[in-house]
């Protein structure tokens, strides 16, 4: 089975392509989704959260999302130490999954593939490429903040130009040229290279 890895900028649309992929019958793991849901449930994670930023990170047992905003978002050591915790278990979490599925490739979606590590346990990645411009007026308007947030948002992760530099393929979501026709040719392709048992040297572990 081929291990596909999914990335993109904030605003370049990934997600809108993992779901292209998904009603192609691909499985997609969301490692965002999951993250949330393992700051949620996994125990090593909440102890480590709240011994590194206070009780408070968690009210009633529910994540405090507010309070721990606050502490991470405009601190970039903060930030990092969160990272810290949650990316080694969500990596793990993607691994597991994963190994229960049986389709030809599965896809994990995720905006740091790079800056993680995680891009070690996968076979091939996808860069989906937008348009500064049109990835900020697309976050504004998905998120409801300020262009001033998002750029913010994008100064803490990888230069995008160095980004899809490091990946195998890359899909345009510019609005210029048809985003479904360039996920089926890579369906195909990803389809024809499970077939052929064709992994890249660096999954042979």
């Amino acid at each position: 089975m081929l291990r596909i890895g999914l990335t993109g900028g904030i605003g370049s649309g990934k997600t809108t392509v993992a779901k292209i992929f998904e009603l192609l019958g691909v499985p997609v793991y969301y490692a965002d989704e999951a993250a949330k849901r393992l700051m949620k449930e996994n125990k090593e994670i909440k102890t480590a959260i709240k011994k590194t930023f206070g009780e408070e990170a968690y009210l009633n047992d529910e994540l405090n999302r507010s309070y721990l905003a606050k502490k991470v978002f405009n601190d970039v050591y903060q930030l990092e130490l969160l990272n810290t915790i949650i990316h080694p278990l969500t990596i793990k979490d993607a691994a597991e999954w994963m190994q229960k599925q049986s389709a030809p490739y599965v896809i994990k979606e995720a905006a740091i593939f790079f800056e993680s590590g995680s891009a070690e346990n996968i076979d091939y990645i996808i860069g989906v490429y937008a348009p500064q411009a049109l990835r900020i007026q697309r976050a504004m308007k998905r998120d409801n903040v300020s262009r001033e947030e998002v750029l913010k948002r994008m100064s803490r992760q990888i230069d995008e130009a160095i980004k899809l530099k490091l990946c195998n393929f890359l899909l345009k979501n510019d609005e210029q040229e048809l985003l479904i026709p360039q996920v089926l040719e890579l369906h195909q392709k990803f389809l024809s290279l499970a077939n052929a048992k064709i992994f890249p040297q660096r999954a042979q572990s």
